[in-house]
């Protein structure tokens, strides 16, 4: 009898621990049933109609924000896609008189004749070296002005510094092209006034060959570099400041935080930027070289908007020159998905 209460008591015993072990098994299942089931791999299709149904809603939530982007679609469509129609001259004999479908059909002649050109090696030579030193001597300056900029913790002469930086992109390249001549000059510049005054030869910049194209690269920097300061710093003020006392506290001085937090965070922001400056890389401008150019510098300062200018509006040779261009836009197409595609691969965000 003892030992058969002994077994009946060990059986009760278990028989609320075995109730309890089915309480929690059922608590665990419908737990399990509450919770959102984990989300089936979605198909592109899928995220496709389901970006379009957010659009949809959105745009029906905000219309008048989207209202805004009407003038926007409005300049592209008309400035930028709608004269797409005019490059199918670059396969035709233009004539104004014929107009576009009536010239007559030539095909690749335009682009052979352009192969076969003796001037062309000089053009792309001109384009491409005068793009390689705007990138080399123009694109890191400013990335540092944002660094110095960042580092300022006076607001009023930070605000000073920054107006003073970003005002020459606001004036044409006819107003700056004519300062940058006057400071130049040999007989009354003032950079040729401090040469004199320290015992050396005048230099006329403008017409030597050998620094022309160091006048073009940093009167280009002194235009363009503190506009576009304002997207590096927007990067930088976007960084976590808890990552910078993490860096004092580990000892680490100003350089130290600049190469370790500030270049790190502001990295995706000089991909998408070098990715841009790729692209125009067989487009250096018309308005900065017509500034600046004279007879005696042709040799360093025809470039492809120049020569296709001269061509096309002065010697009417309009199939000619939208072939150049059309080659030239194709030329940077690949230059972008190429540098595009490199960044990508590096792990960084790109344009697409």
């Amino acid at each position: 009898m003892e030992i058969s209460r002994e077994v009946a008591g060990c059986y009760v015993g278990f028989k609320p621990n075995r109730s309890k072990r089915l309480t929690n098994r059922k608590e665990g299942e419908r737990s399990m049933l509450a919770q959102p089931a984990v989300d089936a791999p979605v198909t592109g299709h899928a995220k496709q109609m389901t970006s379009r149904r957010s659009l949809w809603r959105d745009l029906k939530r905000r219309p008048f924000l989207y209202m805004l982007l009407l003038p926007v679609i409005a300049y592209f469509i008309i400035f930028k896609y709608f004269p797409l129609y005019g490059e199918i001259i670059a396969f035709k004999d233009f004539r104004l008189a014929d107009g576009i479908w009536g010239s007559k059909w030539v095909g690749l002649d335009q682009f052979t004749r352009l192969l076969h050109s003796t001037e062309l090696l000089k053009i792309v030579r001109n384009t491409l070296l005068l793009n390689l030193y705007g990138l080399v001597f123009g694109f890191p300056v400013p990335i540092a002005l944002a660094i110095m900029l960042n580092e300022i913790r006076v607001e009023w002469y930070k605000r000073v510094v920054q107006n003073l930086l970003y005002l020459p992109h606001f004036l044409s390249w006819i107003i700056l092209g004519t300062i940058v001549i006057g400071l130049l000059s040999p007989g009354s510049g003032f950079v040729n006034y401090v040469l004199k005054a320290f015992g050396l030869e005048p230099i006329y910049f403008m017409g030597n060959t050998f620094w022309w194209p160091f006048v073009y690269v940093f009167s280009g920097i002194w235009r363009d570099a503190g506009f576009s300061t304002i997207l590096y710093l927007a990067a930088m003020s976007s960084i976590d400041p808890h990552l910078y006392e993490a860096a004092r506290m580990d000892g680490g001085g100003k350089l130290r935080q600049i190469w370790h937090v500030t270049l790190p965070g502001i990295r995706s922001t000089i991909a998408l930027m070098l990715v841009l400056q790729m692209g125009r890389m067989f487009d250096v401008g018309f308005e900065h070289i017509w500034a600046l150019t004279n007879p005696m510098v042709t040799s360093v300062s025809d470039v492809m908007s120049t020569y296709i200018y001269r061509l096309g509006l002065v010697n009417l040779q309009y199939s000619y020159t939208t072939a150049i261009g059309l080659v030239q836009s194709l030329v940077g197409l690949v230059l972008v998905l190429l540098v595009n595609r490199v960044i990508r691969a590096m792990g960084e965000r790109a344009l697409w």
